[in-house]
């Protein structure tokens, strides 16, 4: 497994731990430091097992209140980040 911390922006999360597959095509864990925990605890699980290119696509662009981010969309920030690295 291939290991990832992002740091997010413009939002409360204040870390994201990445885990992918050796080839950076399929996430093998998420965990969050900060923010809405019970939310991101959710995410993190329901996006164990998929593609990087399939949960970018579905939560790219995702806003939170008035912000034009948030943690889902930083995630997809930091999955392709992760994805890069990895694949060197």
């Amino acid at each position: 497994m291939f290991s990832y911390d992002f740091r997010p922006r413009g939002v409360c999360s204040q870390m994201i731990h990445i885990g992918l597959s050796d080839d950076g095509n399929t996430i093998e864990q998420v965990s969050f430091e900060g923010g809405c925990n019970g939310n991101l605890k959710a995410i993190s699980k329901l996006v164990a097992g998929h593609s990087v290119d399939e949960i970018s696509q579905i939560l790219a662009g995702n806003t939170c209140g008035p912000r034009k981010t948030s943690c889902a969309d930083q995630l997809t920030v930091g999955l392709a980040a992760a994805r890069a690295a990895a694949q060197g």
